[in-house]
């Protein structure tokens, strides 16, 4: 009974799959709809019936001040704000016009599980701007070639309250004075997809402080030409990727010439069930989803897993992921796979910021700088944004230095990246989103 109530409910959801629009364009403010727009004002908020809103509780303002259809109002708030659409997962382009025709703007925009789309746009007194940007929207469900749900994932507990989990596309408008006149989504069929595979280093985290560099990575990319995939979770390794049927998502969604980018050790490495051995266990497994990537005509590319900040009496940062990185590296040149070796480039770049300073881009902060948060957070493992975006920084750098096919999806006025030269921790400009924990993410 129970398995053809899941066979029917699948169905159902397939179905309602297939119906569901892909396209929208909405006139952000109270005054007339420009012609084609669906008209959003501030109350406006979301639900199931629409599929498409505000949060709920979010304390929005409407303004008008004239000129062309599109660009005569905005909506804007003092705190982040975050609009949603009920889509059917793929790659979607969107479009925002951002700015105000009688006035300046500043506007940060994240995507699901805070994602870093377009960062701190800002616009003149009295200017508006577009800006487009390519976002990867997903759900649980696992189907065949022809739509058809075939089986579902398996997601742990503390994904439930994921954005990326929630069959809609969650926008978050932030900065010192975001001002949205328009937003238009477009169904990419075209874009390659980068897929990410890995731990709590890359994965989205969704809440202030932490982060990782799989989230920062998409600002880097030209947009409609490449949409990031983040799959990794935290607390995974290659086996329970596997055993959750994370790797069978991925190569359901996957189209030849998408890239599978693999990353994992600090947890794989651990005694337990999950363990596997560097040199034969681990490195079987790796070229095995190396095989199945091929198999389904995408481009693996491994990458060595970020070190811990852990430092020795001399200054250097000490081994802590064993025999793994250089297993990676071996599996890398036997197959002919692409090697971004992340944890050469995190050592240069923790050292060059030196023990003291290096804390700065880790979860280190004393108590009571974060709601509820009664405790000192100190992590060695998991970063803030700074962090994240420096490490994101490197994958691109080295993406780069290689010459890859990848480049050509790179940004062109992305500046050239040396860890050992980082950019200045008090520099980084990263505005609060809102949403925080003193919830330390599976794995260490």
């Amino acid at each position: 009974m129970k398995k053809f109530i899941f066979l029917a409910t699948t169905v159902l959801l397939s179905v309602l799959g297939h119906a569901q629009q892909t396209s929208f364009k909405f006139d952000f403010g109270s005054g007339k709809a420009a012609k084609g727009y669906t008209k959003i004002t501030p109350e406006s908020i979301y639900n199931t019936q629409a599929g498409y809103g505000f949060d709920a509780g979010s304390k929005l303002k409407s303004v008008t001040n004239g000129g062309t259809a599109v660009t005569n109002d905005y909506i804007t708030a003092l705190n982040p704000f975050s609009f949603s659409v009920k889509l059917p997962e793929g790659n979607y382009d969107v479009k925002v016009v951002l700015g105000d025709t009688k006035g300046t703007s500043a506007t940060t925009v994240r995507a699901e599980s805070r994602r870093l789309m377009l960062e701190n746009v800002k616009t003149k007194n009295g200017e508006t701007t577009e800006r487009i940007f390519t976002v990867h929207v997903r759900d649980s469900l696992i189907r065949d070639s022809k739509g058809n749900v075939v089986n579902k994932m398996r997601l742990k507990k503390r994904e439930g309250t994921n954005k990326h989990w929630d069959n809609v596309l969650t926008i978050e408008f932030n900065d010192s004075i975001p001002k949205v006149c328009a937003l238009e989504i477009i169904q990419n069929k075209t874009a390659t997809t980068l897929f990410l595979a890995g731990d709590s280093t890359v994965t989205d985290q969704g809440e202030d402080p932490w982060a990782s560099w799989g989230q920062m990575f998409p600002v880097f990319l030209v947009p409609s030409k490449v949409a990031v995939a983040n799959y990794a979770e935290s607390g995974e390794t290659l086996k329970a990727f596997e055993n959750e049927r994370r790797f069978e998502k991925i190569f359901s969604m996957a189209k030849p010439g998408d890239y599978l980018f693999i990353e994992f050790t600090h947890n794989d490495q651990k005694p337990g069930s999950n363990h596997l051995d560097a040199f034969t266990t681990y490195k079987e497994t790796v070229k095995k989803w190396i095989a199945e990537a091929r198999n389904k005509k995408m481009i693996p590319v491994l990458v060595t897993s970020t070190n811990r900040r852990k430092f020795d009496s001399e200054g250097h940062i000490e081994n802590t992921l064993l025999d793994y990185p250089e297993a990676l590296r071996q599996a890398a040149k036997e197959e002919n796979v692409a090697l971004i070796d992340l944890s050469v480039m995190s050592k240069t770049f923790y050292e060059a910021m030196g023990e003291k300073e290096s804390i700065k881009a880790f979860v280190h902060y004393p108590a009571n700088t974060y709601p509820n948060q009664t405790k000192a957070l100190e992590d060695n493992t998991h970063f803030n944004t700074y962090g994240a975006y420096e490490l994101a920084n490197c994958v691109v750098s080295s993406i780069r230095k290689q010459n890859l096919p990848l480049a050509k999806y790179i940004r062109k006025d992305v500046k050239n990246y040396d860890p050992a030269k980082p950019n200045p921790a008090d520099k980084f400009y990263w505005p609060q989103s809102g949403f925080a924990s003193s919830v330390k993410p599976d794995g260490n």
